[in-house]
């Protein structure tokens, strides 16, 4: 059972991931904006604490284990909250997590973060963001897992995926149940060794994969 402070819990990836790390056993502090958008959640390993990820939230940090940051500006914000979100609010968490010693920290990045100026898409503001928090995440010394799933999709999961970037644009999607269900995983992982990874629809066991 590991002490897990979720960035993000109330996002529908972080909320289905939250769900399923207090089934495993563990215990999970949630800062959230909104924190009745977990109110159908009731556990006792379970802390929602209110918080604006644009304010100081270093003081959830102390006694965490594992660092999770699933936040994310939204689809219908704009530039300026995508940069205090999903860059500003992962560079603090980062910092945060280093000074708190935190032993791992689990970020959920994105397809296309790795190499932003490769993608000619509209939502480039948006991959620079997520390029800009793994460099720090990586650059930062902190035992890490970078989690670049490609388009998501709200259908059940299959618990099984791919790592490997497909050929055909279409294929490269993955149900939200199933990034959530690698966040357990990367949780639960025993090596010490950092890991960035893909995740698409596939036919592997996300379990071995992490």
């Amino acid at each position: 059972m590991a002490n897990v402070l979720v960035i993000g819990a109330s996002g529908q990836i972080g909320k289905q991931a939250t769900v399923k790390l207090l089934d495993a056993g563990h215990k999970v502090i949630a800062p959230v904006r909104s924190p009745e958008k977990l109110s159908d959640i009731e556990h006792g390993n379970l802390s929602v604490v209110k918080q604006n990820l644009e304010d100081d939230f270093s003081a959830h940090f102390k006694g965490a284990d594992v660092v999770v940051f699933t936040a994310g500006s939204g689809g219908n914000t704009g530039a300026d909250k995508t940069i205090m979100i999903d860059l500003w609010a992962a560079r603090n968490a980062v910092n945060y997590a280093k000074d708190a010693a935190i032993p791992k920290f689990v970020m959920v990045s994105s397809i296309g973060a790795g190499d932003p100026d490769a993608v000619a898409s509209e939502i480039k503001p948006y991959l620079v963001a997520k390029h800009m928090a793994d460099e720090h995440l990586i650059n930062s010394g902190l035992h890490h897992i970078i989690l670049r799933p490609g388009t998501l999709l709200n259908e059940p999961g299959t618990h099984l995926v791919s790592t490997n970037m497909p050929d055909n644009k279409d294929d490269a999607v993955i149900p939200r149940e199933d990034v959530a269900t690698a966040i357990v995983e990367s949780v639960a992982r025993q090596g010490s060794d950092n890991v960035i990874t893909y995740l698409f629809k596939g036919d592997t066991p996300i379990s071995q994969v992490f």
